[in-house]
């Protein structure tokens, strides 16, 4: 009988179950939550150690040796991922692409792609009587992940890992990729739902909503920025979607950058929304969820560091125009973020989940508080990107 204190024996049972339709007759040791995902359901299955012998078929042949011991079992979102199928395609079309690659161009250190394990009937997902899709990851033993940016050096291998990312997938033709989040990352239409919210005049007034509205207000044309350079300026590639600090793991011998997880908004996109997003997660030490706002910076040296481990692994492929948009793309997809918080604390905490109803108008506020330190900081940013553009690689990173 799996022990386990955090789950109740019904969902003990039920997930037991679900691991059955993955690996018959498998010897379970625990089950736990794991993680801080807020998106999909997700549990540390720990089998015994000597279950590989019994095992048959397709999760056998799939199920790397190091990762005998554990694997990870998730329940995807189908309301935020309305076509889980499709996610799957996705993440194993990728992780296929990006093998077949490691095997004929090996890096020269650890880097891992989470595995599918399939059902007994080799199928990538199992869906339920009512509903519900599952599936199983392969786990990345000897691995951890951070909320937060401790130094330097970590923030040069969160950029590593973004680079890498985009490296192995650059000649992975994102037309191959399903649109699984249609107007993920387009900010004009979150400009849009906004503006049809903001209109309804529901919002109670106060300062903080008033200093938001007036932030919005004068930062419109940062909405149109990215879309905009798509004709003709920057093209299309296939992105990871989500590159957040903690979605990088670290090998907690070494604390170098092994992997990058959360793979279901891999899809066709600019690379620009990746770039920004991990500056903007990566450079803010006081996080997301600070109710301090007013002390939100945006900390110049990470942002260093970041692009110092992106770019060893992306200039070889990066145009003088990516170049040329990588600072809008850190203000455009933090105010983004701000933007969308904002929003739904206007709607009435429809989307993001929310603890008290002002959660999300703060986390509105961190964001465009970190919009205003990166513009305050325009010209040295600008200038990392620009010695950037023509540095040597040394010790896996671009010397600035």
């Amino acid at each position: 009988m799996v022990q386990n204190h955090l789950l109740d024996q019904s969902q003990q049972s039920s997930i037991e179950e679900i691991v059955q339709k993955f690996l018959p007759q498998s010897p379970i040791a625990n089950i736990q939550r794991f993680g801080s995902g807020n998106i999909n359901d997700t549990f540390l299955i720990s089998l015994k150690d000597n279950f590989k012998g019994n095992l048959k078929g397709n999760f056998k042949d799939n199920l790397p040796v190091k990762h005998s011991s554990h694997f990870i079992l998730q329940r995807i979102n189908s309301v935020v991922f309305k076509k889980p199928p499709m996610v799957m395609q996705n993440i194993r079309i990728y992780a296929e692409h990006v093998r077949d690659r490691l095997q004929k161009s090996p890096l020269d250190r650890r880097w891992e792609i989470p595995q599918i394990l399939p059902t007994e009937e080799g199928a990538d997902y199992w869906q339920t009587e009512q509903g519900e899709f599952w599936r199983s990851l392969s786990f990345i033993e000897g691995s951890q992940s951070f909320d937060v940016i401790a130094d330097v050096e970590r923030a040069r291998e969160v950029g590593y890992a973004l680079g890498t990312f985009h490296h192995l997938t650059s000649d992975l033709a994102p037309t191959r990729l399903a649109d699984t989040l249609e107007g993920f990352h387009i900010t004009p239409r979150y400009f849009k739902q906004y503006e049809e919210i903001l209109a309804k005049g529901n919002q109670h007034i106060s300062p903080e909503v008033d200093y938001c509205v007036r932030f919005v207000s004068d930062r419109r044309g940062l909405a149109h920025i990215l879309e905009d350079a798509k004709a003709g300026k920057l093209q299309e590639r296939t992105i990871h979607g989500d590159p957040k600090v903690n979605n990088i793991l670290f090998d907690r011998q070494t604390q170098l950058a092994v992997s990058i997880i959360d793979l279901d908004t891999v899809k066709s996109g600019l690379i620009h929304y990746d770039i920004g997003d991990c500056l903007r997660s990566g450079c803010n030490l006081r996080g997301e969820e600070t109710e301090q706002w007013e002390d939100v910076t945006f900390e110049i040296e990470l942002c260093q560091g970041i692009l110092q481990g992106y770019l060893a692994k992306a200039n070889s492929f990066l145009t003088e125009s990516d170049y040329a948009y990588i600072y809008d793309a850190i203000r455009v997809i933090t105010f983004e973020l701000g933007l969308r918080f904002f929003t739904d604390y206007l709607a009435g905490n429809i989307y993001f989940h929310a603890q008290h109803p002002e959660h999300n108008l703060w986390r509105s506020l961190v964001q465009f508080r970190l919009v205003a330190s990166i513009e305050s900081q325009e010209s040295a940013i600008k200038q990392i990107i620009v010695d950037s553009s023509n540095t040597k690689s040394q010790n896996g990173y671009a010397i600035l």
